[in-house]
């Protein structure tokens, strides 16, 4: 059966990878080693993929991005690591994405229909869930977590290990160097709260109720003079039983860094 994939003569392929359907691939792009690509996914010039690397289906990989290189660590030893993309992303221009470590999670791992934007980089052992922005030169350290529907404005750092909740947004030009909860803004050198992110409830079409709920948790949290513990157990006594909410204290229990204040 016709494949029907338009690949530029320029373009190296190894015989090794794997290429679904409807695939294009442009000018002068190597892609070498264990390499998996899903059907309708676009891959311009210059690009450059290797190591083990599943990408799935329908995305779209601008020109000069790499893609399953070694990590940045040091004790590295060359152990089989993973890249693991999922569908519908957007991947701009001169974006790298790391392979995981074995002593970390062994791979790094991406999900559906998010939107990586110029020179942005994603280090050994991070995993991002769905619909998250990385804007302009935004730098993720490795093992951090990234939950779904998060914005990262142009030129932010995040710490290695840090976890960054749902529907959170971290505003331009800050260094993120504690867990950022859900639903929270945070800017600065270091990044500190700011408010809610209305804009984003809004866009998710979040009910009023659920909203109410997480205004009052907010003001427990970051209004009251209590410390994490008290604030958690006063959540646990006032706060009604929405998902969003568990959500929310959850991300408080786990937190290992401290949360931004």
């Amino acid at each position: 059966m016709l494949k029907n994939n338009k690949i530029d003569d320029t373009a190296i392929i190894s015989d090794s990878v794997q290429l679904g359907e409807n695939i294009e691939i442009g000018p002068y792009t190597v892609i070498e080693g264990d390499v998996e690509i899903g059907d309708n996914t676009t891959i311009g010039a210059n690009c450059h993929l290797q190591g083990w690397t599943k990408i799935g289906k329908n995305n779209v990989i601008d020109n000069y991005v790499t893609i399953g290189f070694p990590p940045q660590n040091i004790e590295y030893d060359g152990s089989k690591t993973y890249v693991i993309i999922g569908d519908n992303n957007k991947i701009s221009e001169y974006v790298t994405i790391h392979r995981g470590t074995a002593e970390g999670r062994g791979e790094t791992k991406i999900g559906d229909n998010n939107t990586f934007k110029l020179y942005s980089h994603v280090a050994h052992d991070c995993s991002l869930g769905n619909n998250i922005t990385l804007d302009n030169y935004v730098n993720l350290a490795g093992h951090i977590t990234i939950y779904n529907d998060v914005y990262i404005e142009r030129m932010v750092g995040v710490h290695q290990f840090v976890k960054i909740g749902n529907l959170s947004r971290i505003e331009a030009h800050s260094k993120l160097i504690k867990d950022l909860p859900p639903y929270i803004i945070v800017n600065g050198h270091p990044a500190q709260v700011v408010g809610i992110n209305e804009v984003g409830l809004n866009d998710k079409e979040i009910d009023p109720d659920v909203r109410e709920e997480i205004r009052k948790a907010y003001h427990i949290l970051y209004e009251s003079d209590l410390n994490i513990s008290q604030a958690i157990e006063k959540l646990e006594k006032v706060s009604k039983s929405f998902k969003e909410i568990k959500d929310f204290i959850s991300f408080l229990k786990t937190s290992n860094r401290g949360i931004c204040r």
